[in-house]
């Protein structure tokens, strides 16, 4: 086997994964037909359940430096503000980056590519897949290199984070229905003056369609994305100077655009594959799913998908655990891509409809719904997991096991847990538990009794996080429904994967052996 896994796509997706193969010592190669990373790129939000994952990965800090933090969400409708979603004060005790941190998919780009130069892991530019065949032992690529000559390697698995034409998904015959949108997106980056609230993302209704302002680094500058107008949908090589009356009717008399650096159109469409997995090859990102940009949920999920797949496969790989623990990665990614391309083709289709009675419904009825949606806690609370991608979860999931009855309002099993600020010594400071926990291993949370004795084999497979008896302790598990006494065994990337209350060896060993995993 020359190595490991096979990375197709050195995408926000590719990076993702080839970093956390990585770092848990898998060889990895990550190939891309390109000549270098994106210059220019739509994809802008990235949301908390992102930046989590990149704060165990060590560039967190490094994100929020080149991005702008967005605290809010605004909705205006015939010039007025109608709806504020007020991210920073509804996440702030949700998770460590309670807002969407303005960062373009290039930059995401630059410092993923960068912590994997860390790992001394090259990109292999100009190198495509030009064949694959899957054999019992193993994945036989063909790949063509820069200087047009070919190369044959044996890889144990393959991902293709190849993007919407994935030669992967094509060489494994999975289709992949769907359509493309009739609508023609543009994007630009301004410098603009106007109504738009600063650090925050400004959503514009009009009765022709919509327009996103989001927050860039640097003074006064914001990235535009929307649809054409009508009478510019069919025209060749539309300029942002042809455009911008429009954007600027429907915005208010107020905004003024002092420069465009950047103009683009583009098309989209909405797709799924039938699966994400053939044998010995899995499909992640735009290789998997294609959908709308509303929401901003594209690169995330494409992230997400390599989280859950990178530390399964490296278990596999290891000889920790079974094959059969990679069916669960179509199990639990494919139910997500599926709703969300549901949800944003629905949310899509609203705001583009052509029809008049769209458009009175856009500019007069659905700004007023959000606006009293969100005089609502609980509106508030869906409202930023969901655009979070914090209330994603794996509750059907056969990695996800109760066993006995937990509070209604507990963390389930296949939820994130939640983030908490606990002591972990009796007498000492309080710490952040996402911080404290390892997503190389399975962690455990042990409530309101002591630990088993001897842990065995399982010690170097789970770290241990024991919460003592505390006034603190007790408020704060309180706030997020856990009662002691109780347990949790964390999956490596943070979700619940047992619940029980009285803790046993035996209990843990029975889960971990029907999940697929050896000790």
């Amino acid at each position: 086997m020359d190595i490991d896994v096979l990375i197709v796509g050195a995408g926000p997706t590719g990076l993702m994964l080839a970093n956390q193969l990585g770092r848990r010592g898998i060889r990895v190669m990550i190939i891309d037909r390109h000549s270098g990373p994106a210059q220019q790129t739509r994809a802008m939000a990235v949301h908390a359940r992102t930046l989590e994952i990149y704060a165990k990965l060590g560039i967190a800090e490094r994100a929020l430096a080149l991005g702008r933090r967005g605290n809010g969400a605004n909705m205006w409708a015939t010039g007025k503000r109608m709806a504020r979603i007020p991210l920073g004060d509804i996440g702030k005790t949700v998770s460590p980056f309670p807002f969407v941190l303005m960062l373009g998919q290039d930059d995401n780009e630059r410092i993923l590519g960068e912590r994997l130069n860390q790992q001394n892991i090259s990109i292999q530019w100009n190198t495509e897949l030009i064949a694959l065949a899957q054999m019992a032992d193993g994945v036989y690529a063909t790949l063509k290199l820069p200087d047009g000559s070919h190369s044959k390697i044996c890889a144990a698995y393959v991902a293709g984070c190849d993007g919407a034409h994935s030669a992967v998904r094509e060489f494994c015959e999975i289709k992949f229905p769907g359509a493309p949108y009739e609508h023609v997106f543009f994007v630009a980056d301004t410098e603009a003056t106007g109504n738009m609230v600063p650090d925050e993302l400004n959503v514009y209704l009009w009765r022709d369609g919509f327009h996103l302002f989001f927050p860039m680094v640097g003074n006064n500058r914001w990235r535009v994305i929307g649809i054409l107008p009508k009478w510019l949908r069919n025209k060749e090589d539309v300029s942002f100077g042809e455009l911008s009356p429009d954007i600027q009717r429907e915005a208010g008399v107020d905004l003024t655009f002092k420069a465009c650096s950047w103009f683009s159109t583009y098309r989209i469409a909405h797709r799924a594959a039938e699966k994400f997995r053939d044998k010995r090859c899995f499909l992640l990102g735009d290789a998997a799913h294609i959908h709308s940009p509303m929401g901003g949920q594209g690169m995330n999920t494409g992230l997400q998908d390599a989280y859950n797949l990178a530390w399964k496969l490296a278990l596999v790989v290891k000889g920790q655990a079974s094959e059969s623990l990679l069916d669960s990665y179509e199990a639990e990614r494919l139910p997500v891509a599926q709703r969300l391309l549901k949800t944003t083709d629905r949310a899509f289709t609203m705001l583009v409809s052509d029809h008049w009675l769209a458009g009175i419904f856009r500019t007069r009825i659905l700004a007023n719904i959000a606006a009293f949606a969100m005089t609502f806690e609980w509106t508030k609370r869906l409202a930023f997991q969901t655009i979070s991608q914090i209330g994603i979860h794996y509750r059907q999931s056969p990695l996800s096991q109760t066993l006995t009855s937990q509070p209604p309002n507990a963390p389930k099993a296949g939820d994130r847990f939640p983030w908490l600020q606990l002591k972990f010594q009796s007498n000492g400071p309080v710490e952040d538990l996402f911080q404290k926990m390892d997503d190389t291993r399975y962690n455990l949370i042990v409530i309101g009794q002591p630990v088993p004795a001897d842990l065995g084999q399982l010690n170097d497979l789970i770290f241990i996080h024991v919460i003592p008896d505390g006034t603190y302790n007790m408020q704060e598990l309180a706030r997020v429904g856990v009662s002691a006494p109780a347990f949790y065994l964390m999956r490596p990337d943070g979700y619940i994967g047992l619940v029980g209350n009285h803790l046993t060896i035996s209990m843990l060993e029975a889960y971990l052996s029907n999940t697929g995993i050896h000790f």
